[in-house]
């Protein structure tokens, strides 16, 4: 451990959690629904909410592959609460084309102080938000095709083309950063609701970035790319036991010896932009920052790669002397070498327990919970994973039976799930995240992703109707047994901003 460990106030206390993207809420926003969310997790005993990354996603709604590592999504934002606005017209209803018409309101009634406000956005997070909206214009303009697609004057910002497209655009420059100050604002406005209600906010950060996304276009000398923008090697994970050829994920790497020229800026940017956002931070593929899987972009597949050494010491390093408040969780599943390790535990960053990753048979799995560290964060299962009830039952009949023998259970998906969850709660460990399918006991279909395809992920809402009373009751009372509950604040908040 750190000889100047400092325990962040999230784990301070033995907590509980559910894993929820706000996409999965009926209403996909980020306004009332997120509220009332808010107020099932308090009156059921959590206090942790975690979320999966935020910002604007493509046509396939994978918010691992985003156009920018700063920008949030607008389809996020709640029309009903634009509607509350001062600068909203009275009695128009929100429309399909939301930002288009929000933009028209305010540019037509919003106050001298209200555009000042606006103003002050755009100059806090013009290293960011200048380039993301001249990156969205550019793709509209050139039928959605990727950076290093348009014509040639484009594909590398130069001062002079800069200034002249922002001059040339600056009106629909605007309205895509004032959808990026709304979303700012709602999303400000949740985390406030939240904190006044005891409940932290948990988000996730993707380790490498999208290649046709604004970082990549705007930064190209912090990433391994040939002169015509492709990349040299791209990311994945070697072949392991899930996939004979290894994974080849397709995102430029980044190259590490400009980023230290640069004192990692943009990563650490990067993070004091998400700690604006986040109370507690995942910290995605973390075993990247000891050395990550490099693959030529021109190998066949996965295997042709090869490890290279990443300077996640010295990042870390900067990260604790700037943003000393900002909690991070390690994601350290998968093979996990003792230098990966000794890097968490250099800076005290909890790691991940999956415990349907539990039962191999093995009486050392460190998934066991009976082989669980207090300093880690356990979960029935993650958005990767299939539900609690639709892993059981794909399970053969011999695998079900021994899960049955060391949870106790009778044989059934139900009792397994319940099984799994009163683990997690039971669990040594700080912090467990429950995701909401699991505790809703809802099966396959209900599944967020599957990894290594591409349709009809990201997709699954759930309905209000699905939270029944005896949930919240009993959620309650195995954080009560568990020493998982929180006293949160008076509930006076409650009301004053649903």
């Amino acid at each position: 451990m750190a000889e100047e460990s400092v325990q962040h106030s999230i784990f301070d206390h033995r907590r509980a959690g559910v894993l929820c993207h706000p996409t999965s809420l009926p209403a996909g926003t980020i306004g009332a629904d997120a509220r009332r969310f808010v107020d099932f997790l308090v009156d059921s005993g959590f206090s942790v909410w975690q979320v999966l990354p935020l910002g604007p996603v493509d046509e396939n709604h994978s918010p691992y592959k985003l156009q920018s590592a700063f920008a949030g999504n607008t389809a996020l934002i709640d029309p009903l609460d634009l509607t509350h606005e001062p600068w909203w017209s009275p009695g128009d209803a929100p429309r399909s084309d939301l930002m288009p018409q929000a933009w028209a309101h305010f540019r037509k009634l919003a106050t001298d102080v209200e555009w000042a406000d606006f103003t002050e956005f755009r100059k806090r997070e013009a290293a960011w938000v200048v380039p993301y909206a001249l990156f969205k214009i550019l793709h509209a303009q050139t039928d959605g095709r990727p950076w290093w697609e348009w014509p040639e004057q484009l594909r590398e910002p130069h001062p002079d083309v800069t200034a002249g497209l922002l001059a040339e655009h600056m009106p629909a420059l605007n309205a895509v950063m004032f959808g990026q100050y709304l979303f700012d604002r709602q999303w400000r406005r949740l985390r406030e609701y939240a904190s006044e209600r005891g409940v932290y906010l948990f988000g996730d950060l993707p380790f490498y970035v999208d290649h046709d996304s604004t970082d990549v276009w705007w930064r190209r000398h912090v990433f391994q790319l040939n002169a015509d923008g492709q990349p040299a090697c791209v990311a994945g994970v070697p072949p392991d036991y899930f996939s004979a050829d290894g994974q080849w994920w397709g995102n430029p790497l980044y190259n590490w010896a400009a980023l230290r020229d640069e004192q990692y800026g943009w990563w650490l940017a990067r993070l004091e932009h998400q700690a604006r956002w986040f109370d507690l931070l995942r910290l995605d593929h973390f075993r990247a920052l000891e050395s990550y899987w490099s693959i030529p972009s021109d190998a066949e597949n996965a295997r042709g790669g090869r490890w290279e050494s990443a300077p996640g010491g010295e990042l870390l390093q900067l990260v604790r002397e700037r943003l000393p408040d900002l909690a991070l969780v390690a994601e350290d599943l998968g093979t996990i070498t003792p230098a990966v390790t000794q890097l968490r535990e250099q800076f005290d960053l909890p790691g991940m327990l999956i415990l349907q990753f539990a039962f191999d048979g093995s009486p050392e799995n460190p998934y066991l919970p009976e082989n669980h560290v207090e300093e880690a964060v356990v979960y029935t299962g993650t958005h990767d994973n299939d539900t609690v009830v639709g892993w059981y039952e794909s399970l053969e009949e011999g695998a079900r039976h021994y899960i049955d023998s060391v949870l106790g259970t009778d044989g059934t998906a139900a009792a397994a799930t319940d099984a799994m969850i009163r683990a997690a709660y039971a669990s040594r460990t700080r912090l467990a995240i429950l995701p909401l399918q699991d505790l809703l006991s809802l099966g396959s279909e209900a599944r967020m992703n599957v990894p290594g395809t591409v349709g009809g992920n990201w997709q699954w809402r759930f309905d209000w109707d699905q939270i029944r009373p005896d949930l919240t009751a009993r959620c309650r009372e195995l954080a009560t047994e568990c020493d998982r509950l929180v006293q949160s604040p008076a509930p006076a908040a409650k009301a004053a901003l649903v």
